[in-house]
């Protein structure tokens, strides 16, 4: 787990689409966050329990690893999922609030193209998801954000939600039709219909997986989380914290610039 600290952090991006507009400064309290996404071997365990139906494509040896993500789930599977852990543990376990799976991205780099840094990618086939530990990390330890699939947040998805949301543990609309999905990215920064790469088998498909927060400091503005600990790095120490910021000052990112927008990355690649 990577324990984020409570604090302000630069929201959206000024240049980006509609959805992605205003760029606005967020409080969210602490919260600890999964360094890696769901694996198949931990979602494996959750189906064998549960006799859930797999996710499209769980049979295909280019998605069957089992420390590739898990890809193909709906929101309602990733949430079953979080449901399923919370029992199994008793901790409480859930997906990510838009604001809180944006400021362990960012990683304390407010300025940064991508989650690592500012260097581009070397240019690559995208044949399969790589293993989630063969992913690029960011400053705080937290991989596979970007170039890997889209990730569940709880909220459900309004164009015009950054312009009116609240600067304190945003939550996201009270209602909606999709859910939203995220993965750090040049433009747009968000998704709530991802269109997947020529890999992915079914037209209009997208490679969606999912990300747990837990921890005695995962809580939200609604109470959404409670304490916990994500199996994911079970027994491991945090990697990386992140704490408290006023973004009306000057600030300084790990590597020497100021504040800033977030321009996440523009690869097809989910």
């Amino acid at each position: 787990m990577v324990e984020i600290g409570a604090g302000w952090f630069w929201m959206g991006w000024g240049d980006g689409l509609p959805g992605e507009r205003p760029r606005h400064r967020v409080w969210t309290d602490a919260f600890a966050i999964a360094r890696f996404p769901v694996t198949n071997r931990e979602y494996a365990r959750f189906l064998e329990d549960t006799g859930a139906a797999p996710p499209p494509w769980w049979t295909d040896p280019r998605f069957g690893e089992p420390a590739q993500p898990v890809v193909g789930t709906s929101w309602f599977e990733a949430v079953a999922y979080c449901d399923w852990l919370s029992a199994r543990t008793a901790a409480r376990h859930r997906l990510p609030t838009e604001a809180e799976w944006e400021k362990a991205a960012r990683g304390g780099l407010p300025d940064a193209r991508f989650p690592w840094g500012q260097d581009r990618p070397a240019p690559r086939t995208f044949e399969r998801p790589p293993l989630v530990t063969d992913a690029p990390e960011n400053p705080l330890g937290i991989a596979a954000l970007s170039g890997v699939c889209h990730e569940w947040c709880l909220d459900w998805d309004g164009s015009a939600y950054y312009a009116a949301s609240p600067d304190r543990n945003p939550t996201g609309p009270d209602h909606g039709t999709r859910r939203i999905s995220r993965r750090r990215r040049l433009a747009p920064s968000r998704s709530v219909e991802p269109r997947g790469p020529s890999l992915v088998p079914a037209p209009g498909a997208a490679l969606l997986g999912l990300r747990l927060p837990s921890g005695a400091r995962a809580r939200s503005a609604r109470a959404l989380a409670g304490d916990g600990h994500n199996e994911v790095m079970s027994g491991s120490r945090p990697r990386g914290t992140l704490g408290p910021r006023d973004p009306s000052k000057p600030s300084r990112s790990a590597t020497g610039r100021g504040s800033g927008g977030v321009i996440p990355s523009s690869s097809t690649i989910l």
